[in-house]
């Protein structure tokens, strides 16, 4: 929940940046619904959009709520789901985040579907357990590549300037490669992963060239297109 008119300076910035410096992935900026119409007008095609989340439902009486057709018809390409904030301040369910990944769909958006372990479940031991049942439970099985990212954001780490160590990244990222392809079959081999929790420039060369590591979601860090820009020469291949 950042972001006025009058932030759209960055996304000018960005555009300029990426103008100079072309980059060799790809880049997504999910500004708030009230934004994403005039950062598409500010973007020029020099970057892709998405929302923040999305409604299951197409329309109808549910005031306040967003659909993804919405989100699609202002100038969205993608959509956020299940992000830990909608599950721990909305209580959002795993069935709830499934249903809004197919919502997406149906709008023509790519779902970005998130999960996350807390700090109380990984001391307990059970950050693996918590996220294979929120990938089963979260990702249809009509999931494809095409239509489909996974984020994993260790909910401990998001904002607060903490990361896993390389290992425990690693680890995790194969185990929800092994779970995707369990729960989709060979599908599940060309779907990215992305990681989230405190990305920055300091360590963004250093998390995406681990292993199953396929992009970043960022969060404060892209408020700024001189630190996004940063993160973003970081990716693999520059």
């Amino acid at each position: 929940m950042n972001g006025l008119s009058a932030d759209l300076g960055e996304l000018e910035a960005l555009k300029r940046g990426l103008a100079a410096a072309p980059a060799t992935c790809d880049v997504l900026v999910c500004p708030p619904a009230s934004l994403i119409d005039r950062a598409a007008l500010a973007a020029q095609g020099a970057f892709a959009l998405g929302g923040q989340d999305c409604h299951a439902q197409p329309s109808g009486a549910f005031t306040g709520d967003i659909s993804a057709e919405m989100l699609k018809d202002a100038g969205a390409s993608a959509v956020i789901v299940g992000h830990s904030e909608r599950r721990q301040y909305h209580g959002e369910t795993n069935t709830v985040v499934a249903a809004k990944a197919r919502a997406a769909w149906r709008a023509g958006l790519t779902a970005i579907i998130c999960i996350g372990e807390t700090e109380i479940e990984r001391d307990a031991g059970q950050a693996h357990h918590v996220c294979g049942g929120q990938l089963r439970g979260s990702i249809p099985t009509e999931a494809t590549a095409e239509n489909t990212a996974i984020a994993y954001e260790p909910v401990w780490a998001i904002g607060t300037g903490r990361t896993p160590n390389d290992d425990d990244i690693v680890a995790m990222h194969a185990q929800i490669r092994n779970c995707v392809v369990e729960h989709l079959g060979a599908v599940g081999q060309k779907i990215r992963i992305l990681y989230g929790g405190s990305v920055k420039p300091s360590n963004a060369k250093a998390i995406l060239s681990l292993n199953d590591v396929n992009g970043a979601l960022v969060g404060g860090a892209s408020l700024k297109a001189q630190d996004f820009l940063a993160i973003i020469a970081a990716s693999p291949g520059r």
